[in-house]
């Protein structure tokens, strides 16, 4: 099984950042994404969020969304974890602005691995003391760090 940290990178995680629209904060996410998957536009990272935000919004209620998309050139899943300053109308599935945004870029052919990673996050982020440590996180290190305590707590 493909473990959070396995999926998570430092420089894709990101604390405080400021944008004040769904589409900047998917563009942003795209950006970081392609820094991993430098075979893979910005545009075709973006294209494929976008997709599946037309499907529904992957806003999943309590400030939280789940952004993910589908791509053929990647082998591996990739995590794109950004905690938003100031929440942002996403459409969720409560009408709440969302501040705390998981992205996950998963192979075309992994179906199974998407729906396990999906499942995996939404029980992470389902628990409220890590939420609330996740808003407080005062840069990306320790944004980083918490996501990766959270993650080992969970495999014990």
């Amino acid at each position: 099984m493909t473990t959070l940290s396995s999926m998570l990178s430092e420089d894709c995680t990101k604390s405080a950042v400021l944008f004040n629209s769904k589409k900047r904060i998917l563009e942003y996410i795209a950006e970081l994404a392609h820094q991993q998957l430098p075979e893979t536009s910005e545009y075709v990272i973006l294209e494929s969020l976008m997709a599946r935000e037309r499907l529904g919004s992957t806003g999943i209620g309590g400030g939280i969304a789940i952004p993910h998309g589908k791509l053929k050139e990647v082998e591996q899943p990739v995590l794109i974890f950004v905690v938003s300053k100031e929440p942002i109308q996403f459409d969720a599935i409560d009408n709440q602005a969302v501040d705390i945004f998981c992205a996950i870029l998963i192979p075309e052919s992994q179906c199974q691995t998407h729906l396990n990673t999906l499942a995996a996050i939404a029980r992470l982020l389902s628990k409220k003391e890590l939420t609330r440590k996740i808003r407080h996180a005062e840069s990306d290190a320790s944004l980083y760090q918490i996501l990766l305590d959270a993650q080992n707590e969970t495999e014990r």
